[in-house]
């Protein structure tokens, strides 16, 4: 399979995959909790990598076989089966060779994300639920899995703000396309008159990071409070009374986690949550622009959005971007979002 060869490389992975099982048969080696868990990591991906080439080879195989039968016998069934193959072999390796792309220093992490809702009310709050459910719905197809780490209901509908987990290979790679302001047009029904609205919701991506080597975090600089978890409707969370926000004096940085069954387990949530925030501000301030990690994260009001969602007077979403479209809003918001996420991906990597 020349393509696949040459295109992801078995032999140089399997060759790193066999450095990195000496590594850990070295003496000492399980002492160091930071090694184990850098390790582990390059394993994991390593191996994540091989499985998707072995996946690769044997749809390849199978469409073979495939075409062989086809010569010997005119079965509709078979050329059928065939096509079928062939069109998912084809996204299958697409979606791999943009994985190549991501080579960011922290593509191959979990995301953290969060949506703020903009001005607007219980407008705004509800298209905040809305792509929620959207991040959800992908990061369910691309099998990621999601974790509510805070959230804070609208008063009557929707969200103020929720924060989250996706879980998953090259999760923080994809999502990262997302960063930026959403813009939603559409007849409100929560406007007795049926008018047409346009409501905002920022999208923030962070990658989790457990502890970054250089950021030191001091117990004197954190103000530790306790609360109980609260929100309108609780269909997000459980209600517990073991909540926690953390606020990093010197930055100012303040993280919050609500969902999990202990203060301890929560605490430990947040601190990742900060960590990875302070990472973020670390890279922005290095870079000295706001394009590296969390991207450009605008004033959430009209002009600064990077997509929109149009229901009203006609459907379509248009990430202004790269000037990607699809008439088909219903099935953007059904988390259908891979082509905006694609395209994105392959702009960023020809300016890179």
């Amino acid at each position: 399979m020349p393509l696949l060869r040459s295109v992801f490389d078995p032999d140089g992975l399997e060759k790193k995959l066999e450095e990195y099982k000496q590594i850990q048969l070295s003496d000492g080696f399980f002492s160091d909790a930071k090694k184990v868990s850098k390790i582990g990591r390059e394993m994991k991906l390593c191996e994540y990598k091989l499985d998707k080439i072995k996946s690769l080879k044997a749809m390849i195989e199978n469409c073979e076989a495939s075409i062989e039968l086809l010569e010997e016998m005119d079965d509709q069934s078979i050329f059928d089966e065939l096509t079928d193959t062939l069109s998912k072999l084809e996204k299958d390796i697409e979606n791999a060779k943009l994985e190549t792309l991501l080579s960011g220093k922290y593509d191959n992490y979990n995301a953290i994300m969060t949506l703020h809702a903009g001005a607007g009310g219980t407008e705004a709050q509800d298209w905040t639920d809305m792509l929620y459910r959207m991040y959800s719905i992908y990061a369910e197809k691309s099998g990621f899995k999601v974790k509510v780490l805070d959230v804070l209901d609208g008063e009557d509908a929707g969200i103020k703000s929720i924060s989250f987990l996706v879980s998953g290979e090259y999760a923080y790679g994809y999502l990262k396309a997302e960063k930026g302001v959403h813009r939603l047009v559409r007849i409100s029904p929560f406007d007795a008159n049926a008018r047409r609205h346009t409501s905002f919701a920022s999208v923030e991506v962070m990658p989790e990071i457990e502890e970054a080597p250089d950021i030191v975090i001091r117990p004197e600089d954190l103000k530790i409070d306790t609360y109980r978890s609260s929100g309108a409707g609780g269909q997000h969370v459980n209600k517990t009374e073991s909540a926690i926000r953390i606020m990093h004096i010197p930055s100012g940085i303040i993280v919050a986690c609500q969902t999990e069954r202990s203060q301890v387990q929560n605490r430990e949530t947040a601190m990742k949550m900060l960590y990875s925030k302070l990472v973020e501000k670390q890279e922005l301030e290095e870079m000295e622009k706001l394009a590296s990690i969390r991207g450009d994260i605008k004033k959430i009001e009209w002009g600064s959005q990077i997509r929109s969602y149009v229901f009203c007077p006609y459907t379509l979403v248009k990430d202004h971007r790269t000037n990607f479209e699809d008439s088909d809003v219903q099935s953007v918001m059904n988390g259908n979002i891979q082509e905006f996420i694609n395209e994105y991906l392959k702009r960023a990597s020809v300016k890179q």
